[in-house]
């Protein structure tokens, strides 16, 4: 019994410090672990096939949507990168760079990408002749390096995978057009798949990605009632195009630059399933993205017929489409519990004499912990209806408390109180001007999170100044 509670009891509790809790989740879910090389992390299986269901779901939607996928190196020469100015003062203080090949150095140092704007564009150049050969409409999936100083598995890597897509348009409306469509895919994909509920809207200036006219993102919020920003998608306008020379002839045989999006979503939406949906027991998987979706248990399976049974039940629910494992280890079933449990498996099946005697197995639910009585022969059925049920739980739950921890604040002392004592979202009134979103960060501690699409008007004037407002927006404590 001492060694079945341990499982548990090795996890720090998450109102006791959620940035442990959070590290020994990761771990004992056995998703990453560390290496010798600082700041980058092995994905283990559980946690890389929880990136391949998130990249499975993704490019199917992205396909739908007219994407194709392509490959371009991950070496960027630093005269390629230097050619679009706010791009590279942006992504400077975090580029790692190449100085030598083999035994010889460099002519000109290559910098590992951070990502992969210049190197697409340099592409386009050489494809982009005619109004015939747009849109180009392409996406990558890679890894990427940003030097950073502080890390965390998942959230904050040195190295990590990612998608990344980059688009040429002839006009400014169609490219305005791409960027918000691919914005919507990932709040959909959010919603739908990892039942995380986002705000869309658009990044303040100060904010925005660097060398982007305009930066979109979906905010979400996790359970210590910090953000993250889960997905962005950038509309470049024609700044790369002109920096780069992309140019095409139209229709009247003029030539004209083209315009240019870019979006993408990391691995760091592993991080945010753990932060949403965890808890003291460790992880839990919406049945969507989860890779195992049932396990089975079987009870006291040493006893003749159970582990057949338990095996007949696998295969008939692996049959209807489930994914679904068989744990038929000598460790005792409360051990078993746990580990499911732990791993954030959202269903087990428990499978003993008397059940089969009966005829039924117990559903049990990770979200709830809920058991349901089902017969055998009906389990296919019944599961399904279940894991669609924990689905549209888990999203309720996490929107319900996304909601109960978004503030309104009207005044400036009360904004300063709300983000000192609570933590989560907060919608106030702001001028547009940078010296006030500075002195909100250096004051409050929160930076703005987006300028939601759906606008309310709070006040008639800014939250600090007291000038007159002109967005309202969300602001918070960010990962």
């Amino acid at each position: 019994m001492a060694k079945e509670k341990k499982l548990v009891e090795s996890i720090t509790s998450m109102e006791e410090d959620f940035a442990q809790w959070y590290t020994d989740v990761v771990k004992k879910a056995e998703l990453t672990d560390y290496t010798s090389v600082k700041g980058c992390m092995v994905i283990k299986p559980a946690g890389y096939a929880i990136w391949e269901n998130i990249q499975k779901e993704l490019d199917r939607r992205f396909k739908e949507v007219g994407v194709e996928n392509v490959y371009l190196p991950m070496f960027i020469p630093e005269s390629l990168l230097q050619k679009e100015k706010d791009h590279v003062e942006g992504f400077a203080p975090e580029v790692a760079w190449v100085t030598q090949g083999g035994l010889e150095p460099l002519q000109e140092r290559m910098c590992v990408r951070p990502t992969s704007e210049t190197l697409f564009c340099d592409f386009y150049k050489n494809d982009i002749h005619s109004y015939r050969d747009l849109p180009k409409v392409y996406n990558q999936w890679c890894s990427v390096v940003r030097w950073e100083k502080t890390t965390r598995p998942f959230l904050r890597s040195r190295e990590f995978l990612w998608q990344e897509g980059h688009t040429a348009h002839a006009t400014a409306e169609e490219a305005e057009e791409r960027t918000i469509q691919m914005l919507n895919v990932y709040a959909d994909f959010c919603e739908e798949v990892l039942a995380i509920p986002v705000i869309k809207g658009r990044k303040t200036d100060k904010e925005k990605f660097a060398g982007a006219e305009a930066t979109y993102t979906i905010e979400a919020l996790m359970h210590d009632g910090k953000a993250l920003q889960s997905g962005t998608s950038h509309n470049f306008g024609d700044g790369f195009a002109k920096a780069f020379e992309i140019q095409y002839a139209d229709k009247d045989n003029t030539l004209k630059y083209v315009h240019q999006t870019s979006w993408g979503m990391t691995t760091r939406m592993i991080g945010a399933i753990i932060m949403v949906h965890g808890d003291n027991s460790g992880l839990k998987l919406p049945p969507r993205i989860a890779p195992t979706q049932v396990m089975v248990i079987p009870i006291r399976q040493q006893q003749e017929g159970v582990l057949e049974k338990a095996n007949e039940v696998k295969n008939a629910l692996a049959a209807s489409g489930l994914r679904v494992k068989l744990d038929d280890s000598e460790k005792s079933p409360g051990w078993k519990f746990s580990e499911q449990e732990m791993r954030g498996i959202p269903v087990r099946v428990e499978l003993g004499p008397k059940d089969i005697e009966a005829g039924t197995a117990v559903i049990v639910r990770r979200d709830t912990r809920e058991k349901i009585t089902a017969s055998i022969e009906e389990l296919p059925v019944k599961i399904a209806e279940v894991l669609e049920q924990i689905q549209s739980d888990m999203l309720e739950r996490a929107r319900e408390h996304r909601d109960t921890h978004t503030y309104v604040a009207t005044e400036k002392e009360e904004f300063k109180k709300i983000a000192d004592e609570k933590p989560g979202f907060i919608k106030a009134m702001w001028c547009g001007c940078q010296e006030c979103e500075d002195a909100i960060k250096e004051e409050a501690g929160v930076t703005s999170r987006c300028m939601p699409f759906a606008q309310e008007k709070l006040a008639d004037t800014c939250i600090w100044c007291g000038r007159p407002a002109k967005h309202m927006v969300y602001w918070g404590k960010a990962y």
